[in-house]
């Protein structure tokens, strides 16, 4: 008891063969394949530094008003 022969594997093969099919056993490892690919895209994208924002200040929203012209803002 303790290492499993080529027979257990040919048998433990044949009856995973046998419960999922040829076909189901492609597709998940398709599936497995498109989930790694996908990760290591997002683990691409987290490694991108960060874009900068724009050196624009602010805006206020519509409804806000300023006590304060440009002309005053820059004057001050």
């Amino acid at each position: 008891m303790g290492s499993l022969s080529i027979w257990h594997w040919i048998v433990v093969l044949a009856v995973v063969l046998l419960l999922f099919g040829r076909g189901k056993i492609s597709d998940l490892m398709g599936d497995v394949a498109k989930g790694i690919k996908s990760f290591k895209k997002g683990m691409a994208d987290d490694d991108e530094p960060a874009k900068p924002a724009a050196s624009e200040a602010p805006r206020p929203l519509p409804n806000q008003t300023t006590s304060a012209t440009e002309g005053e803002k820059k004057a001050v």
